[in-house]
């Protein structure tokens, strides 16, 4: 079972905490958390893109000039696809990318994520983010002393006001709840920073 050294926010180390060794122990399976990305991705594509057809465009219906005898290819309508401001042949439509992925290969892929932070040296647990006010220069000096990166992502399950309004106004960091962490947000971040709470959660809730 793997065990994790816990800091407070003056990066001093104020204990250990063992995690499951099912969900912070497991095999990498990149294929695995590829399909996931590429489902969370797919989910937040936005289908919006449509081209109008020939009975959308704006124009006439009338026949132009009469089938025979004029010397010139027949037509029948000024929105004919052919021309200019027409209508479009097979254009895109409205649609939704998203599709469903197996829970338990979305179980897998968290699983694999955590991992992989884990042993790369790119996760971290913090015991508490008791932050002394909601000011983003306090919350800029408290990543600071715990080392963290530019992309980080901290997950935290208490209403933690200060940490929320702190926290907002800071390019690359994400501040989520352990039971919506996604494999999209954690391969995305180069560090992770969990509170104590929120590592207890997620080994007990992915434990197999």
């Amino acid at each position: 079972m793997p065990s994790i050294d816990v800091f407070d926010l003056n990066n001093q180390k104020v204990g250990e905490l063992e995690l499951a060794d099912s969900v912070f122990g497991a095999a990498v399976n990149e294929a695995l958390m590829y399909e996931a990305v590429r489902h969370y991705m797919a989910s937040r594509r936005r289908g919006t893109v449509k081209t109008k057809a020939r009975w959308e465009v704006s124009g006439s219906g009338k026949k132009l000039w009469r089938q025979k005898g004029t010397g010139r290819a027949r037509v029948g309508s000024i929105r004919s696809p052919l021309w200019r401001h027409g209508g479009t042949v097979h254009g895109p439509q409205p649609r939704d990318y998203s599709y469903k992925l197996p829970r338990k290969m979305l179980l897998g892929a968290l699983r694999s994520a955590l991992s992989a932070k884990l042993r790369d040296g790119e996760l971290k647990v913090i015991r508490a983010f008791t932050l002394p006010d909601h000011k983003t220069r306090s919350m800029r000096s408290a990543l600071g002393k715990i080392e963290a990166g530019r992309k980080v992502l901290l997950v935290d399950n208490e209403e933690n006001r200060n940490l929320q309004l702190g926290c907002r106004n800071l390019p690359g960091v994400t501040l989520v709840a352990s039971r919506e962490v996604t494999v999209y947000d954690l391969l995305g971040h180069t560090q992770v920073v969990l509170s104590e709470s929120a590592a207890r959660n997620l080994s007990e809730a992915l434990a197999l």
